[in-house]
């Protein structure tokens, strides 16, 4: 797993996802300003919908004899709102997906980047399956989030309040009745809205895990079958996306909570609605466009789960992208002092070095080697004996527990 320093607390770890989301979205701005410009018109022409639906019954059940001039005035104004509501709808897609891809593109740069720049001990400690599935799925994940999912999170709320509000303004008895269930429902939202926030973590790093499992038998295929262990392999694998089966069932298990609750509205309102339009307190028509505006409230429920599950998804997989963008290297690939008439003299002076991902495993312990500028070595011992990791600390590749001295002139400086 990556690892960072744990110097900032749990509230400051996650505020710089969302902080660095921020600054994302930030580049573009224009686009999603006119793509929730946008939003709001089409979703304005949606919740128009009912009301057009109950005053078209009610001119239907009316006794006017010029009905039908009435019906063909009244289409031609629907034809025109619904056009321009599909124009809008249409704009807002586009500009979504189009930002989308720009932010996906954008984290990718910065991630893959930031992977470029660490130190090889780090490489050492992280599995390339993992880091490869952070380049992917998660910064597929954290793009829709910030864009696509968050246009949906604010039409399902646009919708809830219009249509709530319609609700009350069409027959504020009725509304009563069906808003006294926005309560248990509210209970039932923030129960799951924990199991959500819990599990949507928990799939993000069990999917890294199998991705990564995958990636290493691939890649080393001949060695699996040479071995004959296809089977226990693949036992190792199918435990591994197991456990994003088991994370996955618990985090359908939250959005399913919500989707049922909407109904409740719709189904509170039948028997009353009816009793009031026998009583006629309310018309045809009337009862129709409030039946219309619960079943949007509850279809407006069952998106805003579905919306908060993906900015959770979202939330999760953005922390460890910005542990990867965020992470400083241990040895910096860029700065350092420039050495003046440097001669090449190279001395270990009793060196000591042990991996990072294997730190009880000595590989050197008081080396000295001491090689004059113009000159050609070979270095010639056992496989493992530190021929490589001689080379690797002279490019200074990893940190050592004791000095490495590069000499030039009549100075030294550690290195």
């Amino acid at each position: 797993m990556i690892t960072i320093s744990k110097d900032s607390n749990k509230q400051s770890k996650e505020l710089v996802p969302a902080t660095g989301q921020i600054q994302i979205a930030a580049n573009q701005k224009w686009k999603l300003t006119g793509a929730v410009l946008l939003l709001f018109v089409s979703s304005t022409v949606t919740m128009a919908v009912p009301f057009c639906v109950g005053k078209l019954i009610d001119m239907m059940t009316s006794s006017d004899g010029d009905l039908k001039e009435k019906l063909l005035s009244f289409c031609k104004i629907l034809v025109v709102i619904f056009i321009v509501g599909a124009l809008a709808n249409s704009g807002r897609v586009y500009l979504m997906n189009i930002s989308s891809h720009q932010v996906t593109n954008e984290l990718r740069k910065k991630v893959y980047g930031s992977i470029l720049c660490q130190e090889p001990a780090f490489f050492d400690r992280t599995k390339t399956g993992e880091l490869i599935n952070r380049i992917s799925a998660d910064t597929t994940t954290v793009g829709m989030s910030i864009t696509n999912n968050i246009s949906d999170g604010l039409r399902y709320s646009f919708i809830f309040a219009a249509a709530s509000g319609l609700m009350i303004y069409t027959s504020p008895s009725l509304a009563t009745v069906g808003l006294i269930t926005v309560a248990p429902v509210a209970i039932v939202a923030a129960v799951a809205g924990k199991i959500l926030k819990q599990n949507s973590k928990s799939v993000q790093d069990a999917l890294a895990d199998a991705t990564q499992v995958c990636e290493e038998r691939i890649s080393n295929i001949r060695t699996v079958q040479a071995f004959a262990k296809l089977e226990e392999e693949n036992k190792i694998y199918n435990h591994k996306i197991n456990s994003v089966l088991h994370f996955a069932y618990k985090e359908s298990l939250g959005r399913a909570m919500f989707l049922e609750c909407g109904n409740l509205i719709i189904l509170s309102v039948l028997y009353y609605g009816g009793t009031m339009m026998n009583e006629n307190q309310i018309t045809i028509g009337s009862l129709s466009s409030f039946l219309l505006y619960a079943a949007y409230v509850g279809i407006s429920i069952g998106g805003l789960s579905t919306f908060y599950s993906e900015l959770m998804r979202g939330l999760g997989a953005s922390t460890r992208l910005w542990e990867l963008i965020d992470r400083k290297p241990l040895i910096p690939f860029e700065g350092g002092i420039t050495l003046p008439n440097f001669s090449g003299n190279v001395n270990f002076e009793n060196v000591s070095f042990a991996y990072p991902s294997r730190p009880n495993g000595m590989v050197l312990s008081d080396f000295n080697l001491s090689i004059p500028p113009g000159s050609v070595y070979a270095l010639v011992g056992a496989s493992g004996c530190g021929k490589s990791t001689i080379g690797s600390l002279i490019l200074r590749l990893y940190m050592i527990a004791k000095k490495v001295l590069l000499v030039w002139m009549d100075t030294t400086s550690n290195s």
